[in-house]
């Protein structure tokens, strides 16, 4: 076999596992699932500061890596840091978290074809009003969550990147 159908195959082969990797399609379970625990997180967890029902979805070691705010090394630290600022009782500069929903992407994780993660991606912004939209907003950030599924079946989040928080003023320019 010559040397270019030998390159030919690689890269068929290349592509064709590349494709089984992919993002899930946003109607299927995985997707639903992760969106779903996306929406703990930051429609309750967040907006609603019922921290301890997010909790319930981290790991003890949950790392949260913040391009503005630093390193997060636990679940304890996190919610202490939450508690203490965003949700600290009468906070007069209170702040909501919106997903950019049809940014959201999920990839999945396998081990010997076996799942046992995802990552997931998307776009998020924040304002003072629960009812803004991106439209109307003029920040965002982008975010990856590392989700693990646990010993007893149960997904929870393991890793947290939230990153190029910025203007959109400033990504017109």
């Amino acid at each position: 076999m010559n040397q270019s159908i030998k390159t030919l195959l690689l890269c068929s082969i290349g592509l064709l596992f590349g494709t089984a990797s992919a993002q899930v399609d946003k109607s299927s379970d995985l997707f639903k699932t992760l969106k779903e625990k996306d929406s703990i997180l930051f429609k309750i967890g967040f907006n609603k500061c019922e921290v301890d029902r997010s909790a319930e979805l981290m790991y003890d070691d949950l790392e949260f890596y913040h391009d503005k705010g630093g390193i997060t090394n636990s679940k304890e630290e996190f919610v202490q840091i939450m508690n203490n600022g965003i949700c600290r009782a009468n906070n007069p500069e209170k702040v909501y978290r919106h997903l950019v929903a049809e940014s959201l992407e999920v990839f999945p994780m396998y081990n010997n074809g076996k799942l046992y993660g995802a990552l997931q991606n998307g776009k998020h912004f924040f304002s003072t009003d629960e009812n803004t939209t991106y439209k109307q907003s003029n920040n965002y950030a982008l975010f990856s969550h590392l989700w693990i599924i646990d010993d007893d079946g149960q997904w929870k989040i393991k890793r947290v990147i939230s990153y190029n928080h910025t203007s959109k003023d400033v990504e017109e320019n």
